[in-house]
């Protein structure tokens, strides 16, 4: 008991001090990862992160024991549920994240596994001898029989993804040396400075970020102008939209200031300022074309030239 009682104190003193030097947390799910597994996570993480294990009772017991110096961690505490163990760091999140979940085995199937994803048998000669045709046509997998073993005609989805792997399944699966499944560590949670977030929020990148805030910032100034409250992203719009208004206005009241003169000379004699440049275009044209008429004239001259003098 003695012992017990040592190993919970130093367990309780390294959670704390873990808390105390690092920011953020990622709360990782351990469920069918190896030992060796966990022991190439530890490696790579050496020097930017720790892995912090523990059984969840005693975890709990340690975050409660905490939070009257740690208030923020008692938002850790719905998710210390199930296989789980702690990651403390100060690098950054998406660094250490990828890192995490970067070490992945293959594993073959089990019955009564969930499909992570859809499971597909495909096209391709199993070299199998045909008495194990009926074993293919029971879990309706097209085959025929080609040079004296078993092909499997056309893809087929075994098990769809989200759904348990059934004996049969798993059978052909092996038979086949399919291993569909990985293993590997999943982060659950992710705590940095106080706030909990799920780990899809450290895939958004800054260009997915600049993009949302301007659609943010566009309909904010769209909802202010057509409801005429100011805003700060419609003050631009507003300047202008007002210029436009005062410009309107003094031509109207045909009133010139030196800014807006050749506008309203503009709009007085647009004839004045109609583009030249299609008839220059077309002067340059008509200008180069008798000049190449002249070059091709000179090139028929030359060449009967030199066909009179061959023939002389």
């Amino acid at each position: 008991m003695g012992g017990v009682r040592e190993k919970k104190a130093e367990y309780f003193s390294k959670l704390r001090d873990y808390l105390e030097e690092y920011k953020s947390v990622f709360i990782v799910g351990v469920d069918n990862v190896s030992s060796q597994q966990m022991h190439e996570v530890r490696k790579a993480l050496r020097g930017r992160a720790v892995v912090l294990m523990g059984k969840n009772t005693m975890v709990r017991r340690a975050v409660r024991g905490l939070i009257s110096d740690f208030p923020d961690y008692e938002k850790l505490l719905p998710f210390v549920k199930g296989n789980v163990g702690f990651v403390f760091t100060n690098d950054p999140l998406s660094e250490i994240k990828d890192v995490i979940i970067s070490n992945k085995v293959a594993a073959p199937a089990r019955p009564g596994a969930i499909a992570p994803e859809d499971i597909w048998v495909r096209a391709v000669n199993t070299g199998m001898e045909p008495g194990k045709t009926s074993f293919f046509q029971a879990l309706g997998v097209p085959t025929k029989i080609a040079r004296g073993t078993i092909e499997i005609t056309s893809d087929v989805n075994v098990v769809q993804a989200g759904k348990k792997v059934g004996a049969s399944e798993a059978s052909l699966l092996n038979l086949l040396n399919i291993s569909p499944f990985t293993y590997g560590l999943t982060v659950v949670q992710v705590y940095d400075n106080g706030q909990v977030f799920p780990s899809t929020i450290l895939d958004i990148t800054d260009e997915e970020l600049v993009s949302h805030f301007v659609t943010a910032v566009n309909t904010i100034a769209t909802i202010s102008l057509a409801i005429g409250y100011p805003t700060l992203p419609a003050v631009g719009h507003n300047l202008i939209n007002n210029y436009k208004n005062l410009l309107a206005v003094a031509i109207a009241s045909n009133y010139i200031y030196p800014e807006i003169e050749e506008l309203s000379d503009r709009i007085a004699n647009p004839e004045k300022y109609a583009s030249s440049a299609p008839v220059a275009a077309a002067a340059a044209a008509s200008s180069d074309a008798p000049a190449e008429a002249a070059e091709e004239e000179e090139e028929d001259e030359s060449d009967a030239d030199m066909g009179f003098g061959l023939f002389d």
